[in-house]
């Protein structure tokens, strides 16, 4: 899957409009030292042997430099990936704790009131864009006399984990809640065909409190499908995140990946795109070792 993704990447951005040479040069540089600058670099070799080259880089972890001025594009990824990461993190909590919250409330009060509202929130948030989440989240809490919350940008180090948090809040909610309006339906769902088996009458028929049924062998047993479809919405979550980094002036992989795309910078781009997309992957044989955490008979099948 990742050598896919590197030649998909490859190929699209060899095929956006533009010239690097003109974009590294500038478009005031003459034509013999755009051509120069295409023959030091292997522009003009054949697109086989550019994809290879660009293999054996990545194969030594080395994702080359920016147009000038020229800086590492790891270490350019290494100042602004963590701030990314935290983001996705803050906002899979947020989904995490939000679907577990409203979707075991659906299906224990299933069909009534309860239920009736879970559904109208789930709805809601599923057909609100969370880049349009985060702009009425700034005029709700941000702006005014007396926000609750900066409009953005992120916390200086000498203000604490009260101040990341802070700063963090508005951008984690508006990735966050999106998110959980597919989980709680989710959720919703598997809860109700558990509790709708067997065994969960016999416990309640041998005098195990309900309760405890529920949170005990329901909610577990429950818990697979919505991980599943976590470990794939956290491709989501990573790519919401470099939009709203942008909403909210945080300097992660959007101001990256805006760079590289305004300037065509394809080195910066290659290097920023492949990140996400290896933790992606990354992500998803986690949250396949998770399932024998959550259902330990999966070894055995």
């Amino acid at each position: 899957m990742i050598l896919g993704i590197t030649l998909l990447v490859f190929m699209v951005l060899q095929a956006a409009p533009g010239d690097q040479a003109s974009s590294a040069l500038g478009d005031g540089a003459s034509e013999e030292a755009k051509q120069q600058y295409r023959q030091d670099n292997g522009l003009n070799d054949p697109l086989v042997l550019q994809y290879f080259r660009f293999l054996g880089r990545l194969l030594q972890f080395d994702l080359g430099t920016t147009t000038p001025p020229a800086k590492s594009v790891a270490s350019m990824i290494g100042s602004a990936f963590p701030l990314t990461l935290q983001l996705t993190f803050l906002g899979v909590l947020i989904a995490i704790v939000l679907s577990l919250a409203f979707g075991v409330l659906g299906a224990l009060y299933r069909d009534k009131w309860q239920d009736q509202l879970v559904r109208v929130f789930s709805i809601a948030a599923i057909a609100t864009p969370s880049f349009w989440l985060g702009i009425l989240l700034i005029q709700w809490f941000a702006l005014g006399e007396n926000p609750m919350f900066p409009s953005g940008g992120i916390a200086t180090p000498e203000s604490g984990f009260g101040g990341w948090l802070n700063s963090m809040a508005l951008p984690a909610l508006a990735l966050g809640i999106p998110v959980s309006a597919s989980l709680i339906r989710v959720v919703r769902t598997s809860m109700v065909e558990e509790l709708d088996r067997d065994y969960v009458r016999t416990a309640i028929g041998n005098g195990v409190p309900y309760r405890e049924v529920v949170s005990k062998n329901v909610l577990r047993n429950a818990l697979v499908t919505p991980v599943t479809v976590l470990g794939l919405r956290v491709g989501y979550l990573l790519g919401g995140a470099v939009v709203i980094e942008m909403i909210f002036a945080l300097p992660g992989m959007g101001q990256l990946i805006l760079n590289g795309i305004t300037n065509l910078d394809v080195n910066l781009v290659q290097g920023v795109v492949l990140t996400i997309s290896v933790t992606f992957v990354l992500v998803n044989i986690v949250v396949d070792l998770l399932y024998l955490l959550i259902n330990p008979r999966i070894r055995t099948v």
